[in-house]
């Protein structure tokens, strides 16, 4: 069996892949149009070739500006195929060992959307039972499940009550506090991060990250009290698609205080005014106060996604 990326070539025989599993499927429309965009390229869509026939691929995903792909959007491997977890293990093993050799410094996670109640449907756990094995056979071992949430106008802005002032700042100010609210952090990611590479390197790449979203710098705000102490930082952010909740936090010793359904209004507000029909969000599942923060602010789960990511070195 042959694993490689795709050319041009390839084009008709990678978007005529048709699913057969209820799971994170990537149609060709979407393909298609996003190829135009950059976000999907023929480096970064891999297959599995047994002959003259795909039986496998993997379709990798980055913003049009990327140099390196940042996520796996889309993997299926043929139900015709004996063991479809060693086939998949082995394409995503030779397009990250691929991405590593062109100089990717963090190698591309695999984010899995599942539906609302996924473990009651026995298709789709049979569909990520396969995926699931083929991503931990690849290196990508650390497993966070997290829920995609979405806000609409019809459900109100959150009301301020008044408590903080919400400020522009320095580069050096926004950095600051990220290393501040690292620490205690419930985040799985930043958990990690910070376990693997201290409380300052983890804010600069939470800083970078933002910096290069979609969103605007001038939306970042600096939230105080009255008084003038920082309590924490709210960020609205975007992706390619849509507004998001890009980042809030709030420092260690003000914690527990409520603030957090402040800083959440406050980002909520601010793509509302701007006349936001959608704002997404997403937070790990075991961080349950973020989740409750979320609930209260009118945003609901749309979807469950697991990612599947390299443990950091």
């Amino acid at each position: 069996m042959l694993f490689r990326s795709t050319t041009e070539a390839d084009l008709d025989r990678v978007v005529s892949v048709k699913a057969d599993e209820p799971i994170s499927w990537i149609p060709a429309d979407r393909y298609l149009v996003e190829l135009g965009q950059g976000m999907y390229r023929p480096e970064w869509t891999w297959i599995a070739e047994d002959g003259d026939r795909v039986v496998a691929r993997a379709l990798w995903w980055g913003q049009s500006g990327s140099e390196h792909p940042i996520a796996l959007d889309c993997l299926h491997v043929d139900a015709s195929v004996a063991d479809r977890a060693a086939v998949a293990a082995e394409l995503l093993t030779a397009g990250l060992n691929a991405f590593a050799g062109q100089g990717a410094r963090k190698l591309p996670l695999y984010n899995l959307t599942l539906p609302c109640g996924w473990r009651e449907d026995p298709a789709v756990t049979a569909a990520l039972a396969w995926r699931r094995n083929a991503a931990l056979a690849a290196g990508l071992t650390d497993e966070v499940e997290r829920l995609r949430l979405e806000w609409t106008p019809d459900v109100g802005v959150p009301a301020s009550r008044g408590r903080l002032t919400f400020d522009e700042a320095s580069d050096e100010e926004f950095l600051y506090v990220f290393q501040r609210i690292a620490v205690g952090s419930l985040d799985g990611e930043t958990r990690r991060n910070l376990a693997a590479k201290g409380a300052e390197a983890t804010a600069r790449d939470e800083m970078d990250f933002y910096l290069n979203c979609p969103g605007k710098r001038e939306w970042w705000r600096l939230a105080r009290t009255p008084e003038g102490e920082a309590v924490g930082l709210a960020i609205p952010s975007a992706t390619p698609y849509n507004p998001n909740v890009g980042y809030l936090g709030v420092v260690p010793e003000l914690r527990g205080r409520g603030y957090v359904d402040d800083l959440l209004a406050e980002i909520t507000r601010v793509h509302a005014e701007a006349g936001a029909e959608l704002i997404t969000a997403t937070t790990d599942t075991g961080n349950a106060p973020m989740a409750a923060a979320f609930a209260r602010a009118g945003y609901r789960t749309a979807q469950i996604r697991m990612i599947y990511s390299a443990p950091e070195s």
